[in-house]
């Protein structure tokens, strides 16, 4: 992984290149500020803060200052810094006013690269350090550059390499890291204990075969919070096998689990005063002689009996039961994350997640704090009248419905079957992916929901 820590630096008179932001607004009253060759080589850019260049280098002897156009010079989005981090020549720089704030995670971000299956460059790429004068937030920033870089590299990598076993390998890794303690529940105790994670991955080669993923970390007398991701490491369909076209990009279908080890290992190294349950259910969704058929019965570990409708429809299934095993302990709070429906992107597109609360306040507090730090997620609605379109005529539920209409609340509505009414819930049906490339986020597996989601933790526990 890129060491993010050389990249940004604590401001201590070092020398650097000045970088000026500017904006629509505020382009003219700069520009009459500086040399006459500067606005002149401006001039032949057709550089002005809103078209032309995204920046332009101005000499200066030897070297040269930068100027970057910017949405809005005053309120630096995450993401503005970003085509700097990734475009300008290797040294150090420095906001020539002002602090980077949060645009120093599009800065450290735009740097990395996943190049584990390409040829090594034969030329070493250089570093873009970023120097500021707010030191504490250096630790914070470099903490969730590495957590979405963690979910983008685990979701980047092919099923081939990264089957349940080696997933479990990856937790077992961030565990180490930030002291948790890890269990692994498999084999007959998986069957017996979590029936519904044992179906989906009857299928699967031996090698890859299923298992319940946990890890616990922080004091017992802090509040309990429990993060539970889906781990579907591959999605053939099963026996309703998915075409193609619906199969080409399922090794992210274990997205949701790597967004819930990336935000444990946050609010585990950020010393949240909680105790924090992790739980990943990891499985390859195939098919074989021993796969899940639709129609089977399986009874959830909670007790209600489920009817395979769509064997397609197996995340639920797998969130089912590790949502029961999380209550059990009685949480204060729950998240799961997921890549659980196309229907979310149908409804929202692939740069906003599907967020469903079982509690006003705890809705509030994700989407204002997804705003605050340009994570946004949009809430969609539990809808008590859709619970019927679960309905089984021989088991108490089927996991999935008949109908294509509101397919990404009808599977909300089937994991709040295994959430206590009393219990604040939040999922997230997230994309997990980036179909094109923006400064500071290359296309392919990208997290989308996990910024929004560690800021309102912390908003929630670190003053209690």
């Amino acid at each position: 992984m890129t060491d993010f820590s050389k990249l940004l630096v604590a401001d201590r008179g070092q020398k650097a290149r000045p970088v000026h932001l500017v904006d629509k607004e505020t382009f003219e009253d700069w520009a009459k500020s500086r040399p006459a060759e500067d606005r002149v080589l401006l001039k032949a850019h057709g550089f002005d803060g809103k078209k032309g260049f995204s920046f332009v280098l101005l000499p200066r002897g030897d070297d040269f200052e930068v100027v970057s156009a910017v949405a809005d010079a005053k309120s630096l989005s995450p993401w503005c810094l970003a085509k700097l981090g990734e475009s300008l020549p290797e040294g150090t720089y420095k906001l020539a006013a002002g602090e980077p704030r949060e645009s120093a995670l599009g800065w450290l971000l735009a740097q990395h690269r996943f190049e584990t299956y390409r040829k090594p460059d034969d030329e070493e790429r250089g570093s873009r350090v970023l120097m500021t004068g707010e030191p504490a937030k250096i630790d914070g920033t470099v903490r969730l550059a590495e957590a979405t870089v963690l979910v983008r590299e685990l979701v980047n990598t092919p099923a081939m390499d990264l089957g349940p076993a080696e997933l479990e390998s990856a937790v077992r890794i961030e565990a180490e890291r930030f002291g948790g303690q890890v269990r692994v529940t498999s084999g007959d105790d998986l069957s017996t204990g979590y029936p519904l994670i044992a179906a989906v991955g009857a299928a699967a080669a031996k090698e890859r075969a299923p298992r319940l993923i946990e890890v616990e970390w922080g004091n017992p007398e802090h509040p309990r919070v429990a993060i539970v991701g889906k781990g579907v490491c591959f999605d053939s369909g099963g026996l309703d096998i998915k075409p193609a076209s619906g199969m080409r990009l399922m090794k992210k279908d274990m997205g949701g689990a790597a967004h819930a080890l990336a935000l444990a290992s946050l609010i585990a190294r950020e010393r949240l005063p909680v105790r924090l349950h992790l739980l990943i259910p990891a499985v390859e969704n195939s098919v074989s002689g021993t796969a899940i058929r639709p129609g089977d019965i399986v009874k959830s570990r909670q007790g209600l009996q489920v009817e395979i409708d769509n064997t397609d429809a197996e995340g639920r299934l797998i969130l089912a039961d590790a949502l029961a095993k999380a209550a059990e302990t009685e949480p204060q709070l729950i998240i799961d994350f997921a890549t659980l429906t196309g229907a979310a992107r149908v409804a929202l597109g692939p740069d906003l997640p599907a967020l469903f609360a079982s509690d006003d306040g705890l809705a509030e507090e994700l989407v204002s704090s997804g705003s605050a730090v340009a994570d946004s997620v949009w809430r969609m609605p539990l809808w008590d009248a859709y619970d019927e379109m679960l309905k089984s005529d021989i088991a108490d539920l089927a996991n999935a419905s008949g109908t294509p209409m509101a397919g990404a609340v009808v599977a909300a509505m089937f994991l709040k079957r295994f959430v206590p009414k009393d219990t604040p819930w939040a999922h997230f049906d997230t994309y997990a992916w980036r179909d094109a490339a923006k400064p500071g986020r290359p296309k392919g597996g990208d997290a989308l929901g996990l910024r929004a989601s560690f800021a309102a933790i912390t908003a929630r526990y670190q003053s209690s």
